[in-house]
Formats: C-alpha cells, sequence, structure tokens
C-alpha cells in the first residue's frame, strides 16, 4: 500500500483541542471503532548504529527515510513501514502487513525495506545494518474531511523511550493535517489562532531530545519552546476533546 500526500504538523497545548475542535466544519467525521475515538499506538523506528536515517533527516537531505514497525496496540495489528520523501517534497509511505511478534525485527521485512530504498534512490541502503533505535507512544483520534478529503490526527499522551531513557509530553498535542496540494480548514483555522506548522518528526525530534550532542538544526525551535516542559514521570492524563459537536464516526 502506497500513500503518498502533504503533511503539516503543528504542536499545541492539549487543553487547546476542545476550544478549537468546536469550530471545525460541521460535516467532519470521526473515526470510531467499537465506540472508541482513541487509539493506542505503538511505533519503533529502525537506524544505523551511526544513526544514517536520523543524519540525512538532520541536514535535510532530499534523499531522507524512516523506517518504522508499528502496533495498534487495541487491534494488535502490525505494519513495517518505509517513510520516504517525493519528486516535490511531499511524503511517501509504503507498508507492508506485519506479524506483531516480528516488531522488534526487520528480519522478515528487509527485502520490502531494501526495495522500497532502492526504489527512491537511497544509495547503498541494501548495505545497511539496521537496529531498533527508538520507542514512540501515543493516543491517536483521526478525523476526516469530506468537503476537502483530507484528514487530521490529533496525537496525545505523547512518550519516547530510547534504551533506559524516557521523555513525556503529558500537556502537549501534535495535530497533523494530511492533504492534497491545498491547505484544509483545520490548518485555516489553526492558523487563525496563530499556530503555525512546526517542524517536528516524532523520530528526530524525540532523538535529539533524548541525545542532546546530535545535530538538531531543524528543531531546536521546536524543542526550546514544545519540550520545556518534557518529564520523565508517568502522566495519564489525557484531554476529553473528541466530543465533536455534529460529528458523525466513520469506521
Amino acid at each position: 500500500m502506497l500513500q503518498t500526500r502533504v503533511d503539516r504538523k503543528y504542536v499545541l497545548p492539549a487543553d487547546a483541542l476542545t476550544t478549537l475542535l468546536t469550530r471545525i466544519p460541521a460535516d467532519t467525521r470521526v473515526l470510531e471503532i467499537d465506540g472508541e475515538r482513541r487509539f493506542a499506538y505503538r511505533s519503533l523506528y529502525f537506524d544505523t548504529p551511526d544513526l544514517v536515517s536520523y543524519r540525512l533527516t538532520a541536514h535535510r537531505r532530499r534523499r531522507r527515510f524512516k523506517v518504522r514497525t508499528r502496533v495498534y496496540e487495541q487491534s494488535d495489528e502490525c505494519w513495517l513501514e518505509v517513510k520516504t520523501r517525493g519528486s516535490r517534497d511531499n511524503t511517501v509511505k509504503a507498508r507492508l502487513p506485519y506479524t506483531p511478534d516480528d516488531y522488534d525485527t526487520l528480519v522478515p521485512g528487509r527485502r520490502f525495506v531494501d526495495t522500497t530504498l532502492a526504489r527512491n534512490r537511497i544509495d547503498g541502503s541494501h548495505r545497511f545494518t539496521f537496529v531498533p533505535t527508538l520507542t514512540t507512544r501515543y493516543h491517536r483520534a483521526t478525523l476526516y474531511l469530506p468537503g476537502t478529503n483530507s484528514r487530521v490526527t490529533i496525537d496525545t499522551g505523547l512518550m519516547w523511550q530510547d534504551g533506559d531513557r524516557e521523555l513525556r509530553l503529558p500537556h502537549m498535542a501534535v495535530v497533523e493535517t494530511k492533504t492534497g496540494s491545498s491547505a484544509s480548514p483545520v490548518d485555516r483555522l489553526l492558523w487563525q489562532n496563530k499556530y503555525r506548522p512546526s517542524r517536528i518528526s516524532k523520530y528526530a525530534t524525540g532523538l535529539a531530545a533524548l541525545r542532546p550532542y546530535l545535530p538538531a538544526t531543524p528543531w531546536r525551535r521546536t524543542l526550546r519552546r514544545d519540550f520545556r516542559e518534557a518529564t520523565s514521570a508517568a502522566d495519564d492524563t489525557y484531554p476529553s476533546a473528541m466530543e465533536l459537536s455534529g460529528a458523525c464516526a466513520f469506521g
């Protein structure tokens, strides 16, 4: 499965979500499965020991990439995903159904990874040695705006784990719009409220926060502004902003 899109990411206080969500288009739908509207995600990112994937992103190389496995906790569904950049600097994601027991290894999917990276001209990728590098966890709600055929994801309860080191942002949310070339109504709503797209990558920004000696020029502003209240203590409080007025569920 291949997905091509333009992504815009915003970091904002989680308690600002409720007010903003009351102003989205009335025909907006929210993903609901078995009565649930918020779903737990767990992703494991793979990189080389010298962090080729991270460094390509940190230095804004056009041929950058990310490799990860992702588990949807409620259903135990698992995917292997390879994300690259398209010809117009949009995000291209290739996915392969994966066995949850293989979540922490690329062995069964290595051919898929190599083929996808070679197709996107990632030089020498077949020689890379990939190792598990960073785990991310969060809860996600997904909105669909039929008027613009666009989607919005809202991630809360953000957590990163790098070996024994752990980082949490319990009071922040990452809102990501996934559109064609045009901005969505949610983008415009965020702009009206003075929220602008942020440079944030769950993998790269999280790893930069946990390993401050790494080059992190693209995310310095985000790290200074939005990661100031990061904590290693657990905080299981999440906003109840998914009670959308006038929204209908889609499955």
